[in-house]
């Protein structure tokens, strides 16, 4: 099939391309590099890959690659309750308006796969899994964005939306201030971590296995289409001290403190389900032990400078 990737070069799409490219697909990916990185570059060979340099907002560039596509998935985002806080009125154009733009030049037939996330649940009930059929509740601007996104997409009809838990592991275009790879990052290199909000729960889930997902949504599409679905590892809705616990199995004498420092501004502390998504017949492949090995590995290699979006 051919599919266009808005975003498509940042931390999931620079996975999820080349996985896209050896099932076959021809992709042309659409997207600003606005961190300079060169995460595609491995796959400029494929003569099934695409890259146009240029902004999700450019209705005329969108007008001229959106033809002929079977596929849209729009991963242009600005990424994080932080990131959003410090460019809102960049976070409006590009999280949420870049999106309707799309739908609004989208020709018929062509199929919508897009990513929200768990923080739209915002404070969860203790004890309580959030579903697909639980109210939404964002709480910071990211979040509220992703869900009127969400919104539009599923209005549109032709889609499948998957609420994506906190993302881990290594891609081509790194990010080390997402929670998993950031505590294993501090681990490795620093030793501690302080933690606020430390029974703060939330699920996670490896950035193959979001590319994945979404290659089980192409494959699969008529029968989950005008869905949404959650998507993490069923076995890991952990606190922050339960993941700091996870890690120190794997690193002994890294160490972990508790301090009333700063606050989540997403106040992301939920438990999730993802039965909906495996009745699919999805099952994530990477385990939070494999994820944060990987992340060990990586961190030889990686150092913090570049791989963040704040």
């Amino acid at each position: 099939m051919k599919i266009l990737i808005t975003g498509g070069a940042g931390y999931i799409g620079s996975v999820m391309v080349p996985m896209l490219l050896q099932e076959g697909h021809e992709i042309t990916v659409l997207d600003n590099l606005m961190y300079g990185q060169t995460s595609l570059l491995d796959v400029c060979h494929n003569p099934r890959f695409h890259f146009v340099r240029g902004d999700a907002r450019d209705e005329a560039l969108l007008k001229k690659h959106i033809d002929n596509k079977d596929i849209l998935i729009p991963l242009a985002c600005l990424v994080g309750a932080p990131l959003c806080d410090k460019m809102p009125r960049e976070a409006e154009s590009i999280n949420r308006d870049a999106v309707r733009l799309l739908l609004s030049l989208r020709k018929p037939g062509q199929k919508v796969l897009y990513p929200n996330t768990n923080s739209g649940y915002g404070v969860g009930q203790e004890g309580l899994y959030c579903t697909e059929k639980t109210p939404l509740n964002p709480i910071s601007l990211y979040g509220k964005l992703k869900c009127e996104a969400e919104q539009a997409v599923l209005s549109a009809g032709g889609s499948i939306v998957f609420r994506l838990a906190t993302v881990f592991g290594i891609s081509p275009r790194m990010r080390l201030d997402l929670l998993v790879n950031d505590f294993v990052y501090r681990a490795v290199h620093d030793g501690f971590v302080i933690l606020f909000e430390a029974d703060f729960k939330r699920n996670y889930i490896h950035v193959r296995d979001v590319a994945r997902v979404f290659m089980h949504g192409i494959a699969n599409f008529e029968n989950m289409k005008g869905n949404v679905y959650n998507v993490g590892l069923s076995d890991t809705n952990l606190s922050k001290r339960e993941l700091c616990e996870e890690i120190q199995k794997q690193l002994p004498k890294f160490y972990f403190t508790e301090a009333k420092l700063h606050e989540d501004p997403d106040k992301r502390n939920y438990i999730v389900s993802n039965e909906k998504i495996e009745r699919t017949g999805f099952k994530p492949q990477v385990s939070l032990a494999e994820g944060i090995s990987e992340l060990i590995k990586g961190y030889q290699i990686v150092k913090r400078g570049g791989f963040s979006n704040v």
